[in-house]
């Protein structure tokens, strides 16, 4: 298993140590149905038909507003489908549709000049809008740059002008992948980068005195995401801004994957009070991602309603820093903490611990013929047990837990170490030499008992929590920690009850595709703390959950996260009018031959607006570039163009291989 190096730690804006709060933001027109201030959260989506065809559009549209979306964006990529946004509006109002419509632009300014006189809001990319993206370093005075901001000035103050006239709202939307040569000469690849891309474009509109913005930062990686609305809300502030903010993570794939990978990126900034809409981009039908966001949002709307009840107690709070750091904790005999990879913890207290094919949902295959098990890159590293004992002889490699009142009636305790309570710890009248484990939580630290406890080597914390703020009072355990200049290793512990998460999430849900809540919420409570370097292991606790389910979910925020990567991470746009071959089918193909390629990234973009830039840090790229047509990169790089679509994943595979990293599947 490995995990990457890098950390992204929190930029600016961070309201949720102990506390929750919205960010307040202006109010902002689009349509009938006003964002920001006191608003709820919207929902919205994007359509994939083609926009020349225009009942097909307006089919599309009605599936995603029955299925939740308030808003419905479409692209246009030239004037003809910018003029023809005209006809799709004018059928959804005949069949009494009064959506707000959103044109989708890259590159073409006189697209979004038409569009805008048709629709309700336009979305720009300051990335391509009006510069070009060649991968070219470029060496500016600040007389230059001053000169390169003038030509972007008249190049997109048309655009400002008739959205004035015509009461047309706009989104400035930043893709960490697409950020022009320009920005990316003076600030490098990164949220600042990012962030002052949008200023930019913001400090025009506020000279021509237009008001009527919506701003994102979206990126395929989670952290990079989060960091940048942070920081763009800390720069906001700064210059007495406050424009509503639309969240997303973009490229974030299908099934699963991009459940996860959607709720880390846009539950953790929920959670810090920010985001006054969210579009789940998954690579599916439209209408599957409207209740993913509702789910999301729903959480909010819920909690908000029981703080204004006082249904809470305070957050115990000892920490002078407002600021959230990286914890850093020592390493216990090699298991746990310090470098490694965070671990994961299953329950198996319930299954059948007759069988040892039972093992195969955490990733250990029993081979009955000879006896032996085989281990996999998502073998999860501690099973749960209770007080349950296995009549089978378990894995060498896997480590069990026992509650410490059956783990002292143990006669062989290899590979075996027990769980207390903090009263039972302190009065335990014996202790592993090796690892104990000590449930804990936030409120615990003020307790007598915690007064009294004697903390040695062998220590590692379980951290709970039943605060209605579960994320909140878990982030502030760790500062308060620090605080007390501690480095136990801590493993996190979310318990969803089964009357809460015995359900797909969302009314519109098919029954025959459910989509379980925990998806959402585990992946924000947990992927919130994860994503600041917060945490030494996880352990999802959900009795409506199947095993491999809580397994499967534990791995997939770990790898959203970039915490621990185990297996390959496909960037894939969510389809749209502009893609040029099926996006499902051909995601599903490529996932196919090539997802025991653990920690490649692979992208697999329908145009060549999403590709390359959209692809951001992928290693590799397959990218549309005409019917029938494919260009395959490595990172940015071109290496084939055109090559036909029923040889390109070969050509990719091929690839891959002369590159020395293609291993063959087991």
């Amino acid at each position: 298993m490995e995990t990457t190096n890098t950390l992204v730690l929190p930029g600016g804006y961070c309201n949720s140590k102990n506390t929750y709060s919205r960010y307040k933001t202006r109010e902002v027109s689009i349509g009938d149905i006003p964002m920001g201030g006191e608003n709820p959260i919207r929902i919205q989506s994007m359509t994939t038909v083609d926009t020349m065809n225009t009942l097909g559009s307006v089919e599309q549209v009605i599936k995603m507003v029955e299925a939740g979306c308030e808003y419905v964006r479409i692209t246009a990529p030239s004037i003809k489908e910018a003029e023809n946004l005209s006809n799709i509006k004018h059928e959804l109002r005949l069949r009494g549709y009064n959506v707000p419509l959103v044109a989708d632009i890259h590159f073409t300014p006189n697209a979004a000049e038409v569009a805008a006189r048709i629709v309700e809001k336009v979305r720009i990319n300051p990335g391509n809008y009006a510069d070009k993206k060649k991968f070219d370093a470029i060496d500016y005075t600040e007389a230059s740059y001053q000169a390169e901001l003038d030509r972007i000035y008249k190049k997109f103050a048309p655009l400002v002008n008739i959205c004035k006239e015509y009461g047309t709202a706009m989104r400035i939307g930043t893709n960490h992948g697409s950020l022009s040569d320009r920005i990316m000469s003076k600030y490098g690849d990164t949220p600042e980068g990012m962030v002052e891309s949008a200023l930019e474009f913001i400090r025009i509109c506020e000279d021509l005195n237009y008001y009527n913005l919506v701003v994102s930062m979206k990126s395929s990686n989670p952290q990079v995401m989060v960091q940048a609305y942070r920081l763009l809300v800390e720069k906001m502030t700064a210059e007495t801004m406050n424009y509503p903010l639309h969240l997303g993570v973009t490229e974030a794939g299908d099934g699963e994957d991009g459940r996860i990978k959607s709720a880390v990126g846009i539950g953790t900034l929920l959670e810090d009070g920010l985001g006054d809409t969210i579009r789940v981009s998954l690579t599916e039908e439209p209408e599957k991602e409207a209740p993913v966001a509702i789910a999301l949002v729903n959480r909010y709307s819920k909690r908000a309603t029981a703080l204004s009840k006082n249904e809470h107690h305070p957050i115990l709070n000892i920490s002078s820093s407002d600021e959230t750091k990286a914890y850093v904790s020592s390493e216990v005999n090699t298991f746990v903490g310090g470098s490694l990879v965070p671990r994961i913890i299953v329950n198996i207290s319930k299954e059948n611990l007759k069988d040892p094919f039972v093992l195969h949902a955490v990733g250990y295959k029993y081979d009955a013929l000879l006896d032996k098990y085989h281990m996999g890159e998502q073998s999860v590293d501690f099973v749960y047990l209770g007080d349950q004992l296995p009549s089978f002889t378990m894995p060498g490699n896997l480590k069990q837990l026992y509650d410490y009142k059956a783990w002292i009636n143990l006669k062989s305790r290899s590979n075996i170490h027990p769980i207390y309570r903090l009263d039972e710890f302190n009065h335990a009248a014996e202790k592993d030499a090796v690892l104990n484990v000590v449930y804990i939580s936030n409120a615990l630290l003020a307790s007598e008992a915690f007064a009294d406890f004697q903390i040695d080597k062998t220590v590692v914390f379980l951290l709970e929590t039943d605060h209605l703020l579960g994320m909140a009072d878990q982030r502030q355990f760790f500062a308060n920690i620090q605080e007390m200049e501690l480095d136990v290793p801590v493993i996190i512990k979310r318990s969803y009850p089964y009357d809460e998460f015995n359900g797909p999430v969302g009314d519109m849900m098919n029954p025959e595709e459910p989509i379980s809540k925990i998806q959402v919420y585990a992946a924000t409570d947990l992927g919130a703390l994860l994503i600041d370097g917060l945490g030494s292991g996880i352990w999802i606790d959900s009795p409506a959950t199947p095993v491999d389910n809580l397994s499967s979910l534990s791995f997939g925020i770990l790898q959203a996260t970039r915490s621990r990567i185990s297996k390959t991470e496909y960037i894939s746009c969510p389809s749209c009018g502009r893609t040029l071959f099926d996006l499902q089918e051909t995601t599903q193909m490529i996932r196919s031959r090539t997802n025991h390629l653990k920690g490649l990234k692979i992208g697999i973009m329908g145009c060549i607006v999403n590709g390359p830039g959209e692809m951001a840090d992928a290693d590799y790229g397959y990218v549309g570039a005409g019917p029938d047509k494919i260009t395959l990169y490595r990172g940015k790089e071109v290496v084939k163009r055109n090559v036909s679509s029923a040889n390109a994943l070969d050509e990719l595979i091929g690839i891959i291989k002369n590159d020395g990293l293609w291993i063959d599947a087991e």
